[in-house]
């Protein structure tokens, strides 16, 4: 099965992907892991995109898509993948399209998880990061016992810029101009599906499997 994995930060695309692919015996494919490991390993392409990243520019869609190209050609996404990240616009999800295409196959699946904006500022805005460990505590899901300090090392808690409510909801617009033309073509296309990602993840999990089983060959 072929899925792509769209939603807004905070909806907890990485987590469900892991768990949907898992189910699904595919390998989750994330743009992100594809990047470090281009970049790590100084393949050509990494290096094309670290001078990108080096200048503070944004890495080209032709460099990203040969990236996820040679990724989907490896033998383990032969018989299925998920899509975490990619494409992130209209050209893109044309491109991809297109190279399947070309390849004999096409996309299942746009699974959507659907999540308002004010429950992703609650997700994301109560997060408190240790200055001295790193560890991400939650003020209202996985709160420290002491309010201003981290139970694993008695670190400082402080909020970061990224998770103040005015940024998310910043983010959350940006998401909104740059994804409404994709969900809307992946829509025409008749093969997006929309999943309610709110409440504990293993009921979102459950929801994502459930819809995810009438299309399962």
């Amino acid at each position: 099965m072929r899925v792509v994995l769209v939603g807004p930060p905070g909806a907890g695309k990485g987590t469900q992907a892991q768990f949907i692919a898992s189910h699904l015996a595919i390998p989750t494919i994330s743009t992100g892991e594809i990047f470090r490991f281009n970049v790590s390993t100084g393949t050509e392409l990494g290096r094309v995109a670290k001078a990108y990243m080096d200048r503070g520019d944004l890495v080209p869609d032709e460099v990203t898509i040969a990236m996820v190209a040679g990724r989907l050609q490896e033998d383990d996404a032969q018989a299925g993948f998920l899509l975490d990240g990619f494409p992130r616009n209209v050209p893109q999800a044309e491109t991809l399209k297109k190279m399947l295409a070309d390849w004999g196959t096409k996309l299942d699946l746009v699974l959507e998880l659907v999540v308002d904006d004010d429950e992703v500022v609650r997700r994301l805005s109560g997060r408190r990061t240790c200055r001295r460990c790193g560890r991400v505590w939650h003020v209202l899901f996985d709160p420290p016992s002491r309010s201003e300090h981290c139970d694993d090392c008695g670190g400082e808690l402080f909020q970061r810029d990224d998770d103040r409510e005015e940024t998310i909801r910043h983010r959350l617009e940006v998401y909104q101009q740059q994804t409404q033309p994709l969900i809307t073509f992946y829509a025409d296309e008749g093969i997006l599906l929309g999943v309610d990602a709110t409440g504990p993840v293993e009921e979102i999990t459950d929801r994502a499997l459930s819809a995810l089983r009438r299309f399962i060959r």
